[in-house]
């Protein structure tokens, strides 16, 4: 069994402290947050200590680390945790300056500990099909790529200042999935955005509908759509298009019954948020660091959430410039 000590008893925290509990080989050792109601919710319904950040990183009895605090604490506990010779899961971001993910990762490589990002959606179900009869040839040579992302509302407007603006935020796990789909980074990147949604979100310096362009080596095209308002559910759709045919991921639904009348057909809408809409997605992400706490190499790793940040931060000089960045 591996000890996993946990860092943040917020949403995405409470989602992983399920699925490691739910392992067979990892337990929820102990749980780190500064606001001890959480943290209490979480140590008593699984049994996991209450710890201080230095006593958790110094304790012989925890291998791993899963990183789930607020963003602006990342690179700091990652930099503890390599120190300490701990395994390390966090979510994305690292950082939201690049300088800092950079210098973090150099103290990661220096201890010589894995680490893993936590780029959920490359292991979404649908997407990973693509991925593997991509692989596998189905398609041909990939042509095209069309992926669609918008949320069902968007954030209060104050959660930009710490967000980092929608592409560092929202964009930047499309910009991991194009890379990760294509299996080639980037040469160029545009993007154009706008203010469509809340006005507010405007006013505090940001965007909520956007469109990227990124092109590859090969001469394949990835298009992103996004948008922070869907009014009917968490639209999260991929295209992908090659010289022998067309591979489709299509939105997970509430239900798959379809009702024909003499209106026409009416079906469920899509799951209402990423929780519903991951969930296996967060199953399959924590099985591959178990595989990671066993030797294996991530698939998902500091190089990539580094480069992830870095294509959001050519999309936004892009827009801003109003001109296509050369990578």
């Amino acid at each position: 069994m591996f000890n996993i000590a946990l860092f943040g008893a917020g949403r995405i925290g409470q989602v992983h402290a399920v699925n490691i509990a739910k392992h067979p080989k990892t337990t929820l050792y102990s749980i780190i947050d500064p606001y001890l109601e959480g943290a209490k919710k979480i140590s008593e319904e699984y049994g996991a200590k209450i710890q201080e950040i230095d006593e958790a990183m110094s304790d012989p009895n925890v291998h791993a680390v899963c990183i789930c605090s607020a963003t602006h604490t990342h690179a700091d506990l990652i930099e503890m945790a390599a120190q300490h010779g701990k395994v390390i899961f966090c979510e994305k971001p690292i950082d939201l300056d690049i300088s800092r993910v950079r210098d973090c990762l150099a103290t990661v490589r220096q201890h010589g500990v894995p680490m893993m990002v936590g780029f959920n959606r490359r292991y979404d179900p649908q997407f990973r099909t693509v991925k593997n009869q991509l692989n596998a040839g189905v398609i041909g040579q990939p042509e095209s790529l069309v992926i669609t992302s918008r949320d069902p509302s968007p954030p209060p407007a104050e959660y930009t200042k710490v967000s980092g603006g929608m592409f560092r935020d929202m964009t930047i796990h499309d910009l991991d999935m194009a890379r990760f789909i294509m299996g080639e980074d980037p040469v160029s990147i545009t993007a154009h955005g706008s203010c469509m949604v809340d006005p507010a979100i405007g006013e505090a310096g940001d965007i909520d509908t956007a469109v990227l362009v990124l092109n590859f080596p090969s001469g394949a095209i990835a298009t992103i759509n996004n948008s922070r308002r869907s009014g009917y559910g968490y639209d999260q759709r991929l295209e992908l298009h090659g010289s022998k045919g067309l591979l489709q991921a299509h939105n997970v639904k509430e239900n798959l019954v379809q009702h024909w009348g003499e209106e026409g057909c009416v079906a469920a809408k899509p799951q209402h948020f990423f929780l519903e809409r991951y969930e296996a997605a967060y199953v399959a992400e924590w099985q591959d660091f178990v595989d990671v706490l066993e030797g294996q190499e991530p698939e998902c790793g500091g190089a990539d959430g580094e480069y992830a940040l870095v294509l959001a931060d050519a999309a936004l000089e892009s827009m801003k410039q109003g001109k296509t960045i050369k990578l």
